[in-house]
């Protein structure tokens, strides 16, 4: 069968994310969106996305596809729903399709005359760029499960201090010594020649990706994620890094997401709370005005290739 990943209706409200990927490709967790599909399906996946990202993200489609809504995240039940669809068919979780049977002879898709099966399972859902950080804590411990379940951890140096060890698995090629692990919060992935230098102090939910680096005495809270090639310093807070960004060194960065490319200069501090502790509003570029997260502690949406100087203040 041949799987296609599908923007759907929440790509605009994604944005600035969504500028310069599918929503396929959003990190959340340890794994990109597509990532998660692909191991839980067994399949390489394509993607039906805006037509100016179709060049780098180009759609193979075949005889017979399963479109897929790329804002679901999967899990166990999903998937076997997934995989048991046949032609006329398709899953919606109350008004919205997670999932539909197509063939290259169709030239349109009209649900009306679909056999429709309700999924009324727990489900992930990303609708907003706040759902990124808000959500990862949940990401974090599922694909946490996906990766080590049936592997062995390499071992943890004897310098590190942990709590918790067992929620606790080190990749191949990883550096660390003199550091503090608390894993009882949650689980701690360090990738495959990732680096946590001396001093730092982390506690989990946390996932540090391939070549990403802790820089000295970091102090990371979960639930944060590292992507790949990406740097952190300073203090971390329930953020996620998607990729080659860097964030490397003293200052705050909370309930914030970056992109790929990203540079935070020396001291660059963001609040993520209000001084009158009131809801905080972000920017929507789906809406062009801003609107309410319906979230008190909220900081930083951080397109790719964006870049800020020394001493930069991030307000609410």
């Amino acid at each position: 069968m041949n799987y296609i990943l599908f923007d759907g209706t929440v790509r605009n409200a994604l944005l600035p994310f969504t500028f310069t990927r599918p929503v396929a490709d959003i990190r959340i967790g340890i794994l990109t969106i597509r990532e998660k599909w692909e191991k839980y399906l067994g399949y390489t996946t394509t993607t039906l996305t805006e037509e100016y990202l179709m060049e780098k993200f180009p759609m193979v489609e075949m005889e017979e596809n399963v479109m897929i809504n790329a804002s679901f995240l999967p899990n166990e039940v999903l998937v076997e729903m997934v995989q048991a669809l046949e032609a006329n068919q398709a899953i919606f979780c109350g008004d919205e399709v997670i999932a539909f049977y197509t063939n290259d002879t169709q030239e349109e898709v009209d649900f009306d005359t679909y056999d429709v099966i309700d999924y009324t399972e727990d489900c992930m859902r990303i609708e907003h760029p706040w759902d990124i950080f808000q959500k990862n804590d949940a990401a974090i411990r599922e694909d946490f499960e996906l990766l080590t379940e049936g592997r062995t951890s390499q071992p943890i140096p004897a310098s590190v201090n942990t709590i918790s060890p067992e929620n606790i698995f080190i990749e191949e090629g990883a550096k660390l010594e003199f550091v503090t692990l608390n894993a009882s919060t949650g689980p701690i992935y360090i990738g495959k020649n990732s680096e946590i230098m001396e001093n730092s102090v982390i506690r989990g939910p946390f996932a540090l990706c391939e070549e990403a680096q802790v820089k000295l005495a970091t102090k990371v809270y979960g639930a944060t994620t590292v992507g790949p090639h990406s740097r952190i310093g300073g203090e971390v807070n329930n953020s996620v890094l998607f990729g080659y960004s860097n964030k490397g060194h003293d200052g705050f960065l909370g309930n914030s997401v970056l992109g790929e490319w990203c540079n935070l200069g020396a001291d660059t501090n963001n609040s993520n709370l209000k001084n009158n502790y009131e809801e905080v509003k972000l920017w929507s570029y789906e809406k062009e005005s801003f609107v309410k997260t319906g979230l008190q502690f909220c900081g930083l949406m951080m397109g790719d290739h964006s870049k800020c100087g020394i001493n930069t203040m991030f307000n609410t």
